[in-house]
């Protein structure tokens, strides 16, 4: 088995050659395989589907129950905000920089090398099957969710995300709305009573006032925003219509479907979802996963942003190296002893929980 100063030094030479290759949203295929090489080298049997790779645990029993460990490997395109090269992967000062290495490069080679560690251990209470998946940005039909259908039925999973290595115990779910005002086409020159725009007034403003009852210890509420507007294409005409996008996380009180169907009952107005598969998530602070992370001195908390935590249906934990708020940012990086840390409290917490 190799030591854990091995897999940490093999895991930052992949992240490297990840940040170097282009991997932009349902673009993945070069990285795949680099992924499908790492596994190789590791004489790791894998599949794969589209652009997700995943592989089992060398003693896998299907009479056991299964763990997922998963991370992305697709990446959002950089903003004009970079001052370096995003596709470089550039140490300073202790930080490796380049697009994906805190979303969710760490996360992925981190547990990449956990799994290497425990890919060969005999007599585990829990299979454990790794997914580096693909289209997790954009949300795409071809990533973690398309090949849930070949996996056996999952028990729990680690979702990495950059977290610090906290505990994200539950995560808001997201539902987009197309909402769309009518109203009566006119000359501007004359009155007109049902003027498309200014019925999307008190729409908007119920979609901002709006609160909903309950409230999530670990989410807070409901948050509702009008992101986007659109109606009219020339001065003199009065539209007959007005488009707005409404971006709705939901907490984990709520269904997509009970949000939308309260939605729909408060508004005059069509409402349609664009998607209802992208859930809130949650595991139980006395999960034994949990338990492991907070007897090593890691804090839960909830969390608002999407990951693919959304389309897992088992108990999942959101726990990963770097820094959420670096996510999407100019300059994206990760500290070395981040990726070091990562390895150390996954491969900690497993051995925990595994023992239990």
């Amino acid at each position: 088995m190799k030591n854990k100063e091995t897999l940490t030094q093999e895991a930052i030479a992949l992240l490297k050659n990840l940040i170097e290759t282009q991997s932009f949203s349902s673009e993945e295929e070069h990285t795949a395989v680099l992924i499908e090489n790492w596994f190789a080298v590791n004489a790791i049997p894998f599949e794969r589907e589209n652009n997700n790779i995943w592989a089992y645990n060398k003693s896998f029993d299907k009479n056991k129950p299964t763990l997922l460990l998963n991370s992305h490997h697709d990446t959002v395109r950089p903003n004009q905000a970079y001052t370096k090269d995003p596709l470089k992967a550039i140490v300073e000062d202790g930080k490796l920089h380049g697009l994906g290495s805190n979303d969710a490069g760490g996360c992925l080679v981190s547990l990449l090398a956990t799994f290497v560690h425990f890919y060969a251990a005999e007599n585990l209470p829990y299979n454990i099957v790794m997914v580096a998946s693909a289209e997790e940005e954009s949300s795409g039909k071809n990533g973690l969710n398309s090949v849930l259908k070949s996996l056996p039925e999952l028990e729990c999973a680690i979702v990495g995300e950059p977290t610090l290595m906290q505990l994200a115990i539950a995560e808001k779910g997201l539902l987009v709305l197309d909402v769309k005002i009518k109203g009566t086409p006119s000359h501007a020159a004359h009155q007109n009573d049902d003027n498309a725009l200014y019925k999307t007034i008190p729409v908007m403003e119920w979609f901002k006032n709006y609160t909903f009852d309950k409230i999530s210890e670990q989410l807070g509420p409901v948050k509702m925003t009008v992101t986007q507007i659109n109606a009219g294409k020339q001065h003199n005409v009065v539209p007959s219509e007005c488009d707005i996008v409404v971006d709705i996380r939901v907490n984990d009180c709520y269904t997509n479907h009970e949000i939308l169907a309260i939605v729909q009952e408060q508004l005059n107005a069509e409402v349609t979802p664009r998607s209802m598969n992208l859930s809130s998530s949650s595991i139980p602070e006395n999960h034994g996963l949990v338990q492991a992370g907070i007897a090593l001195g890691r804090t839960t908390y909830g969390s608002p942003t999407l990951s693919d935590q959304s389309v897992l249906s088992c108990k999942s934990l959101k726990l990963g190296p770097g820094d959420t708020l670096r996510s999407h940012s100019a300059d994206e990086f990760i500290y070395l002893n981040e990726i070091e840390e990562g390895i150390d409290l996954y491969i900690k917490i497993l051995s925990d929980f595994l023992k239990q």
